[in-house]
């Protein structure tokens, strides 16, 4: 099954309904993309929650170790990490209650979008969410 992004205008509705984002692999250094990227949807009013088993907090929020660790409930599920983990951050986004499973530039997985796809989850894979929020302003 090949991947099928949303359209750009139903990624800009949910954008504009979404209010909480975890973020796994979320760095704890200014320089890195994930930090940049989260900041940004920070600063756009969206709650970030780090998920990072190898940092205490970031963006002045506690970082968890895995999703499940995160209360309640998760708009979007933001991934900065290589396409070969998203079969595994598939399946325990699966086990979790979250509506958007995201992975950002350059990061796709047919597998881990067919599990999901299957199911009826809404995956985006290989875009920016800051550029799409960007985009959809």
């Amino acid at each position: 099954m090949p991947i099928n992004n949303p359209s750009r205008e139903e990624i800009g509705v949910i954008l504009k309904k979404s209010k909480r984002i975890a973020v796994v692999g979320l760095s704890d250094q200014p320089e890195r993309t994930s930090y940049a990227v989260s900041k940004a949807m920070q600063d756009a009013g969206y709650e970030i929650i780090p998920v990072n088993p190898n940092v205490s907090q970031v963006l002045g929020m506690k970082a968890v170790p895995t999703l499940k660790d995160i209360e309640g409930h998760i708009d979007i599920v933001n991934i900065f990490r290589r396409s070969e983990f998203l079969p595994a951050i598939a399946k325990e986004f699966d086990e979790i209650d979250a509506d958007v499973f995201w992975a950002q530039l350059g990061v796709a997985n047919e597998e881990a979008y067919e599990f999901l796809a299957k199911k009826g989850y809404t995956v985006i894979m290989d875009r920016c969410i800051k550029v799409e929020h960007a985009l959809t302003k």
